[in-house]
């Protein structure tokens, strides 16, 4: 499938090894535990999930969207919404603190960047080279009018604290389905993730932020998503570059 490259043993933009074995995850929506936490699962179940990854997988990529850092009660306070996450979630917390994970941030965890998540995650593997990044960059609304973004998710947070929970369901689910279609022809997200790949030359881009987990080739080059670990969702990918296979999953 794809164009084979020599194998450095270094690589001065991104890790280089072979024999990988990598999962990925995003969109989790981890928050502080009220009726504006869109995680919706059991953190003892979901531990027991990402304790099934670590043994099945030498590296875990969060792939944005993590914690949920837009929806605090008071607007543009991204670092004590994620403070308030984490206290409600707090096993879950140490649990993605551990080695084994590599973090990259998205639009609605911001405050993990003054952290030091990542913007990308490069990895050189077996003859490939695989670039992992949220896919916030891609929205035409999140890159030209963030805040007006921003203030659409505070605004919907709002609606959820007032009881209104299915007029919020139903615009969160437009602002899903405008942001990518599985169609690999007709998804202008597709393309722009497919640009990005080849400008920086790598066979495999893979992203979240649609909530849309997905395979499709583009030529000699492929496009996933991740989907959504969201409202009770278990979805994510499985990456084995030894045996070049590209597996997206819906259950554990």
């Amino acid at each position: 499938m794809f164009v084979q490259r020599p194998r450095p043993r270094h690589s001065p933009r991104g890790v280089s090894c072979f024999g990988m074995r990598v999962a990925v995850i995003s969109d989790l929506h981890l928050g502080a535990g009220d009726v504006c936490d869109s995680f919706g699962h059991d953190d003892a179940e979901f531990l027991r999930f990402l304790r099934f990854l670590e043994r099945e997988f030498q590296q875990i990529v969060l792939l944005g969207d993590i914690w949920e850092t837009l929806t605090a009660r008071a607007l543009g306070r991204p670092r004590a919404a994620l403070a308030a996450a984490r206290r409600a979630h707090r096993e879950i917390a140490a649990r993605l603190a551990g080695p084994r994970y590599v973090y990259v941030h998205g639009n609605h965890d911001v405050a993990a960047r003054a952290e030091g998540a990542l913007e990308r995650h490069l990895l050189v593997a077996d003859g490939a080279r695989l670039l992992f990044t949220h896919g916030h960059q891609g929205d035409a609304l999140v890159r030209y009018a963030r805040p007006l973004s921003e203030l659409g998710v505070w605004l919907g947070a709002g609606l959820r604290r007032s009881g209104l929970t299915a007029v919020h369901r139903r615009l969160a689910g437009l602002d899903v389905s405008s942001k990518g279609l599985t169609d690999p022809d007709r998804c202008p997200f597709q393309r722009w993730a497919m640009a990005v790949a080849t400008d920086r030359r790598v066979d495999v881009i893979v992203t979240g932020h649609t909530h849309l987990a997905t395979r499709a080739s583009h030529g000699e080059r492929l496009f996933m998503n991740s989907g959504s670990c969201s409202e009770g969702r278990t979805s994510f990918l499985a990456i084995d570059t030894r045996r070049a296979a590209f597996e997206v999953h819906d259950r554990w």
